[in-house]
């Protein structure tokens, strides 16, 4: 169960870490999602989709404005990822959705280090 969970959502002893008006979570191992792929993880008690996309790493809501279906579930394409319910398209380095341009998910800034992926919280 431990290796399991720390493998999804990272080392809860020292998952954030605060700098300046920010704290930054840690989400995932680097090499742990190959590129132009994605996948749902928790952290904080809440879920995100994280995209590893033109050699960056992306964080966005993991829930679809449409239906909650899971972002991190759907498919990436030129930048892009389909909800896997309805196929609406969101930008997982902006988080806009060209489906419907009214109905962006939010998107949170990124960082890697040590091998880890983290993601900023304000």
């Amino acid at each position: 169960m431990w290796r399991a969970c720390r493998w999804r959502c990272g080392d809860p002893r020292r998952d954030s870490v605060a700098e300046g008006a920010k704290q930054w979570i840690d989400l995932a191992d680097a090499s742990s999602l190959a590129e132009g792929k994605g996948r749902s993880v928790e952290a904080n008690g809440r879920r995100f989709a994280l995209f590893h996309v033109g050699g960056a790493f992306h964080a966005i809501d993991d829930h679809c404005p449409h239906r909650g279906a899971p972002l991190g579930a759907g498919w990436v394409e030129n930048g892009e990822v389909f909800c896997p319910l309805h196929g609406w398209a969101f930008d997982v380095a902006t988080g806009a959705c060209s489906t419907r341009p009214d109905r962006p998910v939010k998107y949170y800034p990124t960082k890697v280090e040590d091998g880890r992926v983290w993601m900023a919280m304000e």
